[in-house]
């Protein structure tokens, strides 16, 4: 484990031969020294995989048992020099009956515990019934192996001394595809991370669906899950075993095994233990489920010491992938797929509000800029599902003292392309005498002369809304709401805000969307164009050549950081100096460590001062795991003091 609460995980899958137990043993300790210099915290084998699972009759056998428990105090005798955990499976036969059970042993002398597997198959293939008791069978909680007195059972977590930091809990193969598996109470007694050790076989789609439950499982516990299987080397006399090896987190998976290797193999992740305690503390269902499942029901805590911050895990050679855009997936099917669910949320929620409240007219202000676009798209495809025709769209951009020549002509081709109707109000005039009522200089040398654009352009779209019965469309992003880049009672303002769970970096692939599936022939190159023109409030005066020279990522950062920031500080709640570190491994090659520190503390800055905006939003859609709306997800105090937060920043680089 590493300062920044990354746990090193590894699931094995050695070369076993059933019942050659001295060469079994070997296998372990080579994977296990192998999994060691890779840094691994924690190293977990197979079911049964001193022995091998498929020992059938032989596990009847008291010599297959008794060497079993010798070869199981050899290898922990040979990891000794080890400080790592190691997990492994045996047949363990005490008083009268034979249990399935893993081994867990920490730094190589000392047995934390012994877990039995609970459920026990007894149809088609499987026939452990035959040889092995249940854990419920145990009449006793603690058995003596490899001259260790050692608890026994399902009911233990297993903890370090520094218990803020990792905890963890074992089952056994069947006992994941139970109704409700024993991990399911390990992760409500507080055990962050399962391990199991399996050995499922293969069938035609089994790999899938083992898939599948180790992910809804992890997701379901708001855990870690790490799953490793019997490899080709078990006896091949009815079935086969591919050796499947699974790392997932809270219902992502980071890292699984191609099956049936040809010798042994080894997969790795870093498990996120910061992140896996905050999904839990924001949960609202975990802290009930765990009154209710562990009431009258204890467990029992291991706790042991030793090193725990493992000095070799550096940020930059992690072992889980950092995504650099994570609202945006990666994979183009699948962000076809989110752009397609987000556009039909925002513009059900929009078409639902005309509904309720009777309007049949829409009002909305258009700059020619992204969000802007956005918001008129989902417009009409709300209009469209309620059969309303677009005519009652009423479109209106105001040219102020920065619109350029583009952005003009690309509103203007946009709403002829769409068949909506637009009109033009120039506010230069009004915002002059504004200013001159105002005793301002009119030159543009402070944010009134840009404001007094903004605002007077919602005066203009309320004013219209009110003559005509409809309801003004808000424009603004949730990166914007995020940095508080809007103006207070300006375009911060509106009657219903459709982007307003929508970031910018999305922003801009929700419109390439519309442009490749749905829009008109005729205005999938305006939106391109508006794609390709730079962010801009166009409030102050362009270029001596036209173009626009107030460019907002210039002023306040690139979005694509941002957005990067926001997603971990408020989805994930890591502190400032994590969301750095990964920022910089996101960016490595893009951003320069000098950059992102610097547009890390403008995004705490703004984000802290800013909350006086977020206090009063308007109405508006959640379409993501992130809103900053005070009636859902966000609240927060608008005169919070943000200099904890940037203290982190400090500290951390005096380390």
């Amino acid at each position: 484990m590493n300062q920044m609460g990354y746990f090193r995980v590894a699931a094995a899958v050695p070369a076993v031969k059933p019942a050659s137990l001295s060469d079994n043993a070997d296998a372990i300790i080579r994977s296990f020294t192998k999994a060691c210099d890779e840094s691994a915290d924690l190293v977990l084998f197979p079911e049964l995989s001193v022995t091998g699972y498929t020992c059938a009759d032989l596990f009847l056998q008291s010599r297959l048992l008794d060497e079993a428990e010798r070869q199981a105090v050899r290898i922990i005798e040979e990891t000794s020099a080890r400080g790592s955990i190691l997990i492994f499976g045996i047949p363990l036969s005490r008083r009268g009956r034979l249990f399935n059970v893993a081994v867990i042993v920490r730094g190589g002398t000392e047995i934390l515990g012994v877990v039995p597997k609970t459920y026990i198959p007894d149809s088609r293939e499987y026939y452990e019934n035959r040889w092995f008791s249940s854990a419920d069978d145990a009449d006793f909680s603690e058995v003596k192996l490899a001259g260790q007195r050692v608890p026994f059972g399902t009911d233990i977590v297993f903890r370090h001394e520094d218990e803020r930091r990792m905890s963890f809990s074992v089952e056994i193969c069947e006992d994941l595809w139970s109704p409700i598996p024993p991990s399911s109470r390990h992760a409500i007694a507080g055990a962050q991370m399962l391990f199991n050790l399996s050995a499922s076989n293969e069938l035609v789609g089994k790999a899938d669906y083992r898939r599948s439950v180790v992910l809804q499982q992890s997701a379901r516990c708001l855990a870690g899950y790490v799953y490793t299987s019997a490899g080709p080397g078990e006896s091949t006399t009815d079935t086969v075993f591919g050796g499947h090896a699974l790392i997932a987190e809270n219902g992502r998976l980071l890292a699984e095994s191609e099956r049936f290797p040809t010798g042994a193999e080894i997969i790795y992740s870093d498990l996120d233990l910061d992140l896996l305690d905050h999904e839990r503390r924001v949960s609202r269902t975990f802290g009930p489920a765990a009154r209710r499942e562990t009431a009258g029901k204890e467990y029992r805590t291991v706790r042991f010491g030793g090193r725990l911050k493992n000095p070799r895990i550096k940020e930059s050679s992690l072992l889980r992938p950092v995504d650099p855009h994570p609202f945006v997936p990666s994979d183009p099917t699948e962000r076809e797929m989110r752009c397609r669910e987000i556009s039909s949320i925002q513009a059900a929620a929009l078409a639902t509000r005309l509904e309720r409240t009777g309007i049949k007219k829409a009002v909305i202000g258009l700059s020619g800029g992204l969000d802007s676009t956005l918001a008129l798209l989902v417009t009409a495809r709300a209009f469209e599902r309620q059969a309303l025709p677009l005519e009652n769209i009423e479109a209106i951009t105001m040219p102020g003292f920065g619109t350029t020549g583009r952005t003009l002509g690309n509103v203007e081709k946009l709403c002829s392309g769409l068949n909506i109707p637009l009109e033009t109000i120039d506010i230069r005039k009004a915002c002059e005498q504004q200013m001159s009522d105002l005793k301002h200089s009119g030159e543009p040398n402070d944010v009134a002369y840009e404001n007094v654009q903004a605002r007077y352009r919602t005066s203009i779209l309320m004013n219209r809304a009110n003559m005509n019965g409809g309801l003004v469309i808000g424009t603004g992003d949730l990166s914007e709401l995020a940095l508080g880049w809007c103006t207070y009672n300006g375009d911060h303002m509106s009657m219903y805000a459709v982007n307003t769970g929508v970031p910018k970096t999305l922003v801009r692939y929700l419109v390439r969307w519309a442009a490749e599936t749905w829009a008109p022939e005729s205005v999938k190159p305006i939106l391109e164009d508006i794609l390709d023109t730079p962010i801009s409030p166009e409030l102050l005066p362009p270029g001596a050549d036209g173009e626009i020279e107030q460019k907002t990522e210039e002023k306040i950062g690139p979005y694509e950081l941002h957005d990067f920031f926001l997603f971990h500080a408020i989805r994930h709640g890591f502190g400032p100096a994590k969301v750095r570190t990964m920022a910089e491994r996101a960016f490595d090659g893009v951003y320069d460590k000098p950059l992102i520190d610097r547009w890390l503390r403008v995004f705490y800055r703004r984000f802290f001062s800013q909350q006086f905006k977020r206090s009063c939003l308007p109405d508006g859609p959640k379409v993501g795991t992130i809103a900053l709306s005070p009636r859902g997800d966000w609240r927060m105090p608008s005169d919070a003091d943000v200099s904890t937060w940037l203290a982190d920043l400090e500290e951390e680089g005096t380390k």
